[in-house]
Parts: structure tokens; C-alpha cells; sequence
């Protein structure tokens, strides 16, 4: 993959992506889900080596949902 997960500060900003075809932000998105980027003691917090803070592991499901809906619309909950 040429692009650099660094440029993505949030599991929207991947699902938005308009270059990336929706396998690609799949497996962006799933990768971030995972268990082994758990913050400690914060279990419901992710944080990828590539991102500079801490996202919700709601946030990356929303955003993995989403490239199902129709048209790609984003629904956050």
C-alpha cells in the first residue's frame, strides 16, 4: 500500500478516503480494531502505532459499518 497510515488521524478519515478502495480501508480499519492496539487499561480505546493519539473502538466499527451502508454513508451512534 503507497499510502502511509500516518495520514489518517481517525477511523473517518479512512472510511472518507476517496482514493482508497473499500478492501483497503477494510483492512485499515480491522487492523486498528485488533485487539493487540488496546490501550492498557482502557479497553475500549485503540491506539495503532501510526496514529498520534487514541481512538474508540466504536469510532473504527461506526466507520468499518458505514462502508456497507448505502452510498457510504457515514451514521454515528
Amino acid at each position: 500500500m503507497s499510502q502511509p497510515f500516518a495520514r489518517y488521524l481517525h477511523p473517518f478519515d479512512v472510511a472518507h478516503h476517496p482514493s482508497l478502495e473499500p478492501e483497503v480501508k477494510r483492512a485499515i480499519l480491522a487492523s486498528w480494531a485488533s485487539d493487540r492496539h488496546t490501550v492498557e487499561h482502557h479497553p475500549a480505546m485503540r491506539q495503532p502505532p501510526e496514529l498520534k493519539g487514541q481512538v474508540y473502538v466504536a469510532d473504527v466499527f461506526a466507520a468499518l459499518r458505514s462502508l456497507d451502508a448505502p452510498d457510504n454513508q457515514l451514521t454515528v451512534q
